[in-house]
């Protein structure tokens, strides 16, 4: 049973989490979300079927969970109200999607449940509310802040995760999630070698006293949900290592890659809603990263 475990993804989006949970050993038995593009692409690259679901309506939503009976749901609750690239305000609605998913996994009560989110979430009182009510249903937490770029992904992005098991301390997964983080971060190069043909690129900075121009041979910035030409209005920061004339910017599909969807994941629909699933994405590999943890400590348990 253990080689197997059935695994369901909330707010699954295109399909990272579930990708890099596959890859872990999970066996993905169905996913759900409330966005129809997204939900079109996941459908098109897995084999077992993601449903659209308006996840607020919690009781709806466990009797269509329910009779999958999983050992492990995860999921990442829409972050932009809690991320740094927003105004960290949690009155404009997406606040409350991380009380829902601690509430369906209240009310399931798989053995584990792994959630994703920005760093800043750990400030925020929906945050506070759903740790509350995964210790009232009887589970361990580990709490843990991961950058991507030291765990496979050639990407600073700093990511929350809540891993819970029921019945077991607090903790429990934290010796393994930190054994196998890389002594310092990947760049794209040591990713993706020359397959970008370019040794630098353009990303639009947040103001233009920041450069805009970055190296492969460094790991991206956070990879964001929107597409950007460069600017005619950008001439250059001091520290741009080569002038603007000479890069150009990513292409969606690149971008992709830096989240570590391997070449054959197939990206549909409009371009904006592409950029928004490519941006808002669980990286594959760092969630394999999670995944893999999780694993291992089963399987180590199990034994034992």
């Amino acid at each position: 049973m253990e080689k197997s475990l059935r695994c369901v993804d909330l707010f699954c989006g295109c399909g990272g989490m579930s990708l890099g949970f596959e890859r872990s050993g999970f066996t993905l038995v169905a996913a759900f979300d409330n966005w129809k593009p997204a939900l079109n692409v996941y459908n098109d690259n897995f084999s077992h079927p993601a449903y659209e679901q308006n996840l607020m309506n919690i009781d709806e939503a466990v009797d269509k969970i329910r009779p999958y009976s999983p050992d492990i749901i995860i999921g990442g609750p829409p972050c932009q109200d809690f991320s740094t690239a927003g105004f960290q305000d949690e009155s404009r609605g997406r606040a409350v999607l991380s009380i829902c998913y601690s509430e369906i996994v209240s009310i399931i009560r798989p053995r584990f449940f792994v959630m994703e989110n920005v760093a800043t979430i750990r400030r925020a009182k929906a945050f506070q509310k759903a740790i509350q009510n995964f210790k009232q249903a009887g589970y361990g937490l580990t709490v843990k802040i991961l950058n991507a770029a030291y765990c496979g992904v050639p990407q600073t992005r700093k990511r929350m995760f809540i891993i819970g098991a029921l019945g077991l301390q607090d903790d429990f997964l934290l010796g393994e999630l930190e054994r196998d983080l890389s002594s310092k971060p990947m760049s794209i190069r040591d990713y993706l070698g020359d397959k970008l043909g370019i040794d630098y690129y353009f990303r639009v900075p947040t103001n233009y006293n920041r450069r805009g121009i970055f190296s492969v041979d460094e790991p991206s910035m956070t990879i964001r949900a929107v597409d950007r030409p460069i600017p005619k209005g950008y001439k250059g920061h001091p520290n741009d290592p080569v002038p603007v004339s000479e890069v150009r910017a990513l292409t969606p599909k690149e971008r992709s890659y830096i989240q570590t969807f391997p070449e054959e994941f197939r990206f549909s629909g409009g371009k904006s809603d592409t950029n928004m699933m490519i941006g808002n994405a669980v990286p594959v590999n760092l969630a394999k990263f999670v995944g893999d943890a999780l694993h291992r400590f089963i399987h180590k348990n199990q034994r034992e």
